[in-house]
């Protein structure tokens, strides 16, 4: 018996590759469905089973692509209900694969349908639980993102029950696989290992100490920020089906000439750099925005640009179908193709372009210190921000950018910085293409600026 790992920092996501005696099963895989494909024909084992432990928010499953190409079953747990063809299964139904067996443990609380995947080895002892988002390393799934149908109050009841119910009772050396690790939108304050043990859990999480339900209602009910806007459009992806990716792919990977590609612009197409920060302020397509390749870039084309908007691609050389991919993962179908020959083909044609300045931390706090008029604008979540931020900053959060920056004046000069660079560069683009052009970005963010004698204000100390 093998169990491996498979896990995409950009989407702080891990799906699980099982196999034993020539059969093999997928947990929760990726869209781009050849990965498992090829590992099941490296190791010699066919994929009998695609297992879904819910219907998924934050990126599009590639159960459907997989399950087609290979003519495994796809598994969900009680209460999923979907417009194509899977098996649902019963709580406490087993499932073999090879010499080891896999237990479904319907565990609601996330979603309704969502359940957990006990594995036993050879000998039937436990082995792991493929725990979805129902566990993760020291928090729980958010019970807020089903829907209006069931509030999160009784979503969470619900989680209370399964986690004492199913996952306690547990032996304390079952390995704990998550669907996701730090980062992740899915659960407040995830921990920084992407997987644990139950033992581990019992003593670490607070989720699994807690003993009064009501209690433990409030907890997870509470200081959740809103998600990001494609989630529910996933989770309805997920739920009703969606186009190949082989048939996505083809559409949208198209190289297109300047004089193409300034025709769509002009057709309404938004320009999307998928550059690196470093590279994207020395000179980009007027009106592009960057958010690129080196960062959670799908989650926050996702947050930032809605899912219908017709999008043009501006890639490194190389990166054209990484930009693609990444996009079609969760569920952004809209590409009309990318630029050939990237930004330099643009520019040597003596097409509209702009650049953004960025100074270093230290120029920063002179400035700061020494002229006047100046508007810091920081990107940063409000966790960030109120854990320590630049006196009289203004906190304009990313994710709801659009609406903090509507009362900015254009004539200020602004100076934009998240906690490192790489929201900052996407903050300034926005800015841009708006008509800001007042504007520096801060090199480090607050990272950096923190080093620096300036006056500093905590409104509330970060937990740890």
């Amino acid at each position: 018996m093998t169990v491996e790992q498979l896990y995409t920092n950009c989407l702080s996501e891990a799906a699980y590759f099982i196999s034993s005696n020539g059969e093999a099963a997928v947990v929760d895989p990726l869209r781009d469905y050849q990965t498992y494909i090829d590992k099941a024909e490296k190791m010699g084992v066919k994929i009998k089973y695609v297992f879904e432990t819910h219907f998924h928010a934050d990126f599009v499953s590639g159960h459907i692509d997989l399950a087609a190409k290979t003519g495994a079953q796809i598994i969900y747990g009680p209460n999923a209900s979907t417009e194509y063809k899977v098996y649902v299964a019963k709580d406490g139904e087993k499932f073999k694969i090879g010499n080891v067996e896999l237990e479904v443990l319907h565990t609601p609380g996330h979603t309704p349908e969502s359940s957990c995947y006990l594995l036993k080895n050879e000998e039937g002892k436990q082995y792991c639980v493929f725990s979805g988002d129902t566990l993760f390393v020291g928090d729980v799934g958010r019970p807020d993102l089903f829907g209006a149908k069931i509030s999160k109050e009784e979503l969470a009841g619900m989680m209370f029950d399964s986690l004492n119910n199913k996952i306690k009772k547990l032996n304390d050396d079952v390995i704990v696989y998550p669907a996701h690790g730090p980062g992740s939108s899915c659960g407040k304050n995830l921990g920084k290992e992407t997987f644990s043990t139950i033992g581990e859990q019992r003593k670490m999480n607070y989720a699994l100490k807690e003993e009064n339900k009501e209690n433990f209602v409030a907890s997870i009910t509470s200081g959740l920020s809103a998600p990001p806007q494609y989630f529910p459009l996933n989770a309805q992806i997920n739920k009703s089906g969606y186009s190949s990716l082989d048939s996505v792919m083809s559409q949208s990977e198209k190289a297109l000439s300047v004089s193409d590609f300034e025709n769509e612009m002009k057709q309404g197409a938004l320009v999307l750099d998928t550059r690196i920060p470093d590279e994207f302020e020395l000179g980009f397509v007027k009106g592009a925005i960057n958010i690129g390749l080196n960062g959670r870039y799908a989650e926050w084309v996702g947050t930032l640009i809605d899912i219908n908007q017709p999008l043009l691609i501006v890639a490194a050389e190389g990166k054209e179908h990484e930009s693609i991919l990444r996009l079609a993962r969760v569920g952004y179908e809209k590409v009309i193709g990318y630029l050939n020959g990237g930004f330099d083909a643009w520019k040597n044609a003596g097409k509209s372009t702009d650049m953004v300045i960025s100074i270093d931390a230290e120029e920063f706090a002179l400035d700061k210190k020494h002229e006047k008029n100046i508007h810091v604008i920081d990107v940063r979540k409000e966790s960030e921000y109120d854990a320590g931020h630049v006196e009289d900053a203004e906190n304009c959060v990313l994710q709801n950018f659009e609406e903090e920056i509507a009362d900015l004046n254009k004539e200020e000069h602004l100076y934009i910085h998240c906690q490192a660079g790489y929201r900052s560069m996407i903050a300034a683009s926005i800015l841009k293409r708006k008509g800001f052009h007042n504007l520096k970005n801060v090199y480090g963010g607050y990272a950096a600026i923190a080093k620096h004698e300036l006056p500093i204000v905590v409104t509330q100390p970060a937990v740890n």
